[in-house]
């Protein structure tokens, strides 16, 4: 037996590092396109106000809805995302982890570290014209699952649970020091470019892993239960008294301590967020998958294009990144403006990146940038 409780598998399984494109299911590739969709709007919207004058429009309700920083789906995407990071750390690794040959794990870990290195070298030298880019918190997640991979579930849930309790503290923290008058600058700020490295993809920017470390736990726990036939009743269930829970008790507010400490917005990292959000990322891996996994007829005609566009998600993300900055820096295309501008712009571009990446993939198979991915990270 393992230390992640599953049983050993024969020595000829665990002598090579088993490739992610046996048995693969289509589920989590359409739950990874349908949240690309989501993350291709709200980084539009966001970034058209950025172009413009900053102020996030919000007269309306639909203005309020797509609200990139602070509305209702603000993250839940990317959240949903990176869930769906940690199911498919689990079925890349299940075999070696199930084998238990030590060999084979140490392979698997130094493929994930690669790999992570790989995606974070690669979010730095997109954050110089995509500031924000959740690739490079990517890959510190991916270097850092490569020591947990073979861990117990019990370990994993903990460590996702410290994860989220430690980026509420952090906050929390900052704030009081605030209220007392005393700077946190050095901390939200870091000067010295080696611990701005650090402090930022642990603390600061757009998805730290204090606390979103704690969605990829959640899929790699996902991962593990794949093959059970009760999986989507728990997994929703869960998702759903979250969500229902976070929202009651962010209505509970009425100081600004309580206001800090009961948020919802991403950017406070606090408890009720990363309950909201993971609850969020649980209800749609269950549906979407389910979905996905009975769809028959004319519903599988929408499923296989996603499904393929769900295995070149590295190489559509920059493509929207660099379609983006073609159409509204460069060639001067789309004008920046409301929320209608955002979602016709970001749904006409997936539209044509699903066609586009279906195509290849039935044709080439793996997107350009999977390729190099793989090249480098195995």
């Amino acid at each position: 037996m393992t230390t992640a409780g599953r049983p050993a598998a024969s020595a000829a399984e665990a002598t090579t590092v088993p490739s992610e494109s046996v048995d693969r299911l289509p589920g989590p590739d359409v739950v990874r396109a349908v949240a690309l969709i989501g993350v291709v709007v709200m980084n539009y919207h966001g970034y058209l106000i950025f172009r413009a004058d900053g102020r996030v429009p919000d007269s309306t309700v639909i203005e309020r809805f797509f609200d990139p920083f602070t509305g209702p789906l603000s993250t839940r995407f990317a959240a949903t995302f990176v869930l769906t990071a940690g199911v498919g750390i689990t079925l890349l690794t299940r075999r070696v982890v199930a084998a238990d040959d030590r060999r084979a794990i140490t392979r698997m870990r130094w493929r994930l570290v690669r790999r992570g290195i790989a995606l974070y070298v690669l979010g730095r030298l997109l954050d110089q014209i995509w500031a924000g880019t959740i690739i490079l918190f990517y890959g510190a997640m991916f270097a850092i699952a490569a020591l947990l991979f073979t861990l117990a579930t019990r370990w994993i849930v903990a460590i996702g649970i410290a994860a989220a309790l430690a980026g509420w503290g952090i906050v929390t923290w900052a704030f009081w020091q605030t209220e007392a008058g005393e700077s946190v600058v050095w901390l939200y700020q870091p000067g010295w470019p080696p611990t701005q490295y650090v402090v930022d993809v642990m603390v600061n920017g757009t998805h730290p892993l204090l606390p979103w470390f704690v969605f990829l736990c959640a899929g790699i726990v996902i991962g593990r239960h794949l093959d059970t036939p009760n999986w989507r009743g728990w997994c929703g269930a869960l998702g759903a008294a979250l969500f229902l829970v976070a929202a009651i008790v962010s209505e509970q507010s009425d100081t600004a301590f309580t206001d800090q400490l009961l948020s919802r917005h991403p950017f406070d990292r606090g408890l009720v967020y990363v309950a909201s959000a993971l609850g969020t990322a649980l209800l749609a891996f269950t549906l979407l998958s389910w979905f996905a996994d009975r769809a028959e007829g004319a519903a599988s005609l929408l499923v296989e294009p996603l499904r393929r566009a769900g295995q070149m998600t590295l190489t559509l993300y920059i493509a929207h990144v660099l379609v983006f900055n073609l159409l509204v820096d460069w060639l001067d295309l789309v004008q920046p403006g409301g929320v209608a501008t955002a979602l016709t712009f970001a749904l006409i571009f997936w539209a044509l990146a699903i066609a586009a990446g279906s195509w290849w993939h039935r044709r080439y198979g793996r997107g350009p940038a999977e390729r190099v991915y793989r090249w480098i990270g195995g």
